[in-house]
């Protein structure tokens, strides 16, 4: 025998308002976890940048959703430590034998703002520019190194930061071409469309 329906006693009325009153309670917890699920799925699709508590190395404005600024992201070099990291050690044109260069990767900074688009606009200390697809960015993994050997990259030394391609690792990128988009020195990112 099946066991018996406690609604059974209920008349169709009283249970018709129960289930009522049960489907409106379901509905807003339902309502409820559906807001919490879009909060949180935005908060986790935009990581907050926070705010420099250092001197700011980098500006990045244009294209890019994350500000933390008016209409700007900045970050000091403990922001970009936060970042995903790669140390390259390579033969550069600007320096004598081997040497380690560490930083963000491109892409991480990239993906730290927001950044959509096609072209990235890098201007020097000395306001030198070079427009750098941001196809190099996703393809390869360019780092913006703020430390050289270690040891925090000085402006004479063509620091604060410097765009080091990965020569160890794809030797045909080390030719005129991508030594012009190895810019040092860099203050400032404009995205492009």
């Amino acid at each position: 025998m099946y066991p018996p329906n406690p609604h059974a006693a209920l008349g169709t009325m009283e249970f018709t308002k129960r289930l009522s009153r049960c489907r409106a309670g379901w509905c807003q917890v339902v309502l409820i976890v559906c807001s919490l699920v879009s909060v949180l799925g935005t908060a986790a699709g935009a990581p907050p940048l926070g705010k420099p508590t250092d001197k700011i190395l980098l500006t990045i404005s244009g294209s890019i959703k994350f500000t933390n600024g008016p209409g700007v992201a900045t970050f000091d070099l403990p922001m970009l430590d936060r970042l995903t990291q790669r140390k390259s050690v390579v033969e550069t044109p600007w320096t004598t034998g081997k040497v380690a260069f560490e930083g963000p990767l491109a892409s991480s900074i990239l993906d730290a703002v927001g950044a959509s688009g096609s072209k990235v606009l890098v201007t020097a200390l000395n306001d030198y520019t070079s427009e750098v697809p941001i196809e190099d960015f996703r393809k390869w993994p360019v780092i913006l190194a703020t430390r050289l050997n270690g040891k925090a990259i000085p402006v004479r030394e063509k620091g604060p930061l410097f765009i080091i391609y990965p020569f160890d690792a794809y030797p045909n990128l080390y030719n005129e071409l991508y030594f012009t988009r190895s810019v040092w020195q860099i203050k400032t990112l404009e995205i492009r469309k």
